[in-house]
């Protein structure tokens, strides 16, 4: 499993995409290189915001310029922009429906930062906000064309972006199409719905599934709020021996709850597994150790589909195509939590 690796794609991408829309402003957290647009920063001083580690201001700043007419981009880590300013978010700008843009870095356990920094409780969270949409890249085609798709939204969003170093899954003349999911592979046996980082993750066992004759419907799903294009209701009514979800974040309010609700409101009664943080915190370490010690790999997806068909694969952890260990820390190191 070989794919291109592009280094920052949002850093010079928002700063060519933003160049003809002079609304567009950036407020930063004091996480500026850390977020890629230290860089913006300097190509447009005017337009940029440093409004330091003071979240619940920095929002409530950001709708008093949304109001003006602005259309500001909050870039910060994802757990500063739902946790502590919770309160500025759901009264200053999703109860007023503004259009304020929240790119989250680091979204679930992509950060060694230990809890403190891990954002693995912000679907959950950010779904049960009325008129709050959220979205999900999966690569470096996403993070750059999920630009577009938070622009035309009148309202409300919150982007779990990607930084660093990303791969590129999707074909670049394939964009981010809102609401709507990538179907990736096909089959009757099991549907397997992911989302962000763990796309990647799925593809590195889903070739040694299909070998032993496994039929996987594969839906990438880049939209998590609303959460109703019909193509992933027909693949979970397609399935006929159990649906399974692969998240970074805990499996309760996130994209398991999801997929378990269209199932229920759509009458689908095959077994549901649900493949991420099971209501635990995670701890500071690498990326590839904690996918590992909390069952969100590829092995763990070869163990799920085992359980579900009650059929030993006989799928050894070598046999799974290698991960990529990704450097997703900023060159200013201090930030690089």
């Amino acid at each position: 499993m070989s794919y291109e690796i592009v280094q920052r794609p949002h850093q010079q991408n928002f700063i060519d995409w933003a160049k003809d829309k002079p609304k567009v402003l950036v407020l930063s957290a004091d996480l500026t290189n850390s977020c890629e647009v230290g860089k913006w920063r300097d190509t447009y001083p005017d337009r940029f915001f440093s409004m330091g580690m003071a979240e619940q201001n920095m929002l409530g700043f950001a709708a008093g310029l949304a109001r003006e007419g602005f259309e500001p981009w909050l870039h910060t880590f994802s757990v500063f922009l739902y946790r502590r300013p919770l309160d500025q978010l759901q009264m200053s700008i999703a109860y007023p429906s503004l259009k304020v843009r929240l790119i989250g870095f680091l979204p679930g356990i992509m950060t060694p930062g230990g809890v403190t920094h891990q954002a693995i409780e912000d679907i959950a969270i950010l779904r049960a906000i009325p008129n709050m949409t959220i979205l999900e890249v999966g690569d470096a085609t996403e993070a750059m064309s999920v630009l577009d798709v938070a622009h035309a939204v009148d309202g409300p969003v919150y982007v779990r972006m990607l930084r660093g170093e990303v791969s590129r899954i999707f074909p670049a003349n394939e964009p981010f199409k809102f609401n709507t999911a990538r179907i990736l592979s096909t089959g009757k046996d099991l549907t397997l719905i992911t989302s962000g980082i763990m796309t990647e993750e799925a593809l590195r066992a889903i070739p040694l599934l299909q070998e032993r004759g496994i039929g996987i419907t594969h839906l990438h799903v880049s939209t998590l709020k609303p959460f109703t294009d019909p193509a992933v209701v027909a693949a979970l009514g397609n399935a006929k021996s159990g649906v399974i979800t692969m998240e970074n974040h805990t499996i309760i309010g996130g994209l398991g709850s999801a997929v378990a609700e269209l199932m229920a409101e759509n009458a689908i009664g095959v077994p549901l597994r649900r493949i991420g943080l099971k209501d635990t915190y995670a701890h500071g370490a690498s990326q590839k150790y904690l996918m590992s010690e909390y069952g969100l790999d590829a092995k763990s997806l070869v163990t799920t589909v085992e359980n579900l068909l009650g059929n030993d694969l006989k799928i050894a952890e070598n046999d799974l195509m290698q991960s990529r260990t990704a450097s997703v820390h900023s060159s200013a190191k201090v930030e690089a939590l």
